[in-house]
Order: structure tokens, then sequence, then C-alpha cells
């Protein structure tokens, strides 16, 4: 690979930006594609669906065979909420190869003994977004129902590029939660990002099953067509 490409590629990654490097197998010639540069590119439709399934692999595109290869970051889910749903997500998660990362402030509940193996920050979520910045391949969830906790977080990820947002709660907690996002300033448009009430509708009941909701959900955000700000 020319060095120089090599370069754009480690740039890229570091920023967890994803990008596919496309490579005519005829020729040898290599090309980088970088996220940001997708929706432009002649390929886009292809590169789009190669970059959503997340693996590289052979395409044939305008008659030509290419090889592309796929460089996107590891998904993560970052959710505010030590509770039995995000402990249930946990182990799914990480079957699902997706980074978790548990924000509550509250000690008591934030424990490795409920959390092992689970990157957890015992502190204030605007504290801990300081260090967890929230990107394209991040999925926020807000589960404590304590709009002290949750709120800030959501705001958060209202602000950022987030692939998917989701709260815990009825409708009638939504519609509360929606007022107090009104009076920081978001929009309805802004505001539409949320699922709420989070999670596939299968039926859930037990915290197994609405973090199996949650979870595909997420995955279904991930894997189909990206939903960005307007």
């Amino acid at each position: 690979m020319d060095l120089s490409l090599l370069a754009a590629l480690n740039a890229e990654r570091a920023a967890r930006r994803a990008v596919v490097l496309v490579t005519e197998v005829a020729t040898g010639r290599q090309r980088l594609v970088t996220e940001a540069g997708l929706a432009s590119d002649p390929l886009a439709a292809v590169l789009e669906r190669q970059l959503r399934s997340g693996r590289s692999g052979a395409v044939e595109a305008d008659g030509q065979q290419l090889f592309l290869t796929v460089q996107a970051p590891p998904p993560r889910v970052v959710v505010t909420g030590a509770v039995h749903i995000s402990q249930a997500m946990a182990p799914m998660a990480r079957l699902l190869d997706l980074d978790m990362v548990v924000i509550d402030p509250r000690s008591a509940f934030a424990t490795p003994e409920r959390f092992p193996d689970v990157a957890l920050l015992a502190e204030w979520p605007e504290a801990a977004l300081a260090r967890v910045p929230l990107d394209a391949w991040t999925a926020f969830v807000a589960l404590t129902h304590d709009p002290k906790i949750d709120d800030p977080g959501l705001q958060a990820a209202l602000r950022s590029d987030c692939f998917y947002i989701g709260a815990l709660g009825s409708r009638k907690t939504h519609g509360r939660r929606l007022e107090r996002l009104a009076e920081a300033g978001f929009s309805a448009a802004d505001t539409g990002r949320i699922h709420a009430p989070v999670g596939l509708d299968i039926g859930a009941v037990s915290p197994a099953e609405i973090a199996l909701s949650v979870l595909g959900e997420i995955v279904a955000a991930l894997r189909g067509p990206r939903r960005r700000p307007a």
C-alpha cells in the first residue's frame, strides 16, 4: 500500500471514523474513501452496503472486480444506569462485539461485582462523557428513570452524531422528558432521534427481554441505513 494511503487510513482509524480501501483486482490500483467522502463517491451505494456489513469482501461494480477493505471503529454502547437491564445487556453486547460503557454515579449500583469485565464509570455523566466521547459509531441508552443522570447523557447524545439514542420509560415519562429537553433548547427534530419507549416491540417484560429488545434495535440501526442528524 502507498505510504500516504496508509497514513491517511491510520489517521481516520485513530479518530474513530470509518474508511474503505478500494482495490482494483486487475491493476492493483488503490484509493481510500473516507466516511465524509462516502456520499459523493461514484460507488456510494456499494460502499455504504459493505460498510454497514462491517466486513471486507470482493464485489463487482462498473464492470470491475474490486476488493473493499472495510476499516470501521468498534461499535460502542454507552449506558447511563447500572441497573438490572444493563446487567443483562453486558454479556449480550459482548457476544455481539459491542463495546459497552456503563455510567452511574451511584456507587452502590456501579460495582465491579455487578458488572464484571465492563467499562464502568461511577461518576456523573457530565464528567464521564468528557473521557468517553460520543461519535457516529456510538449508541447511547438512558436507563435510570432519574433525570439528574439520564438527561445530561441524552443532551450530550443529541449534540453528537450517535447512530442510536434510546431512553427507557413510558410515553408519559417520555413526554415529561421531552418538555425538559425543549426547555434546554432542543427542537422537536432533535428529540425525534430518541427511540422511546426504548427497544423493539417484542412484548418484553423481564430485564433480560428488555435488554434483548434494546440490543436488537441497536443492531438494526447499526446495520441498516445510517441515520444522521439533519
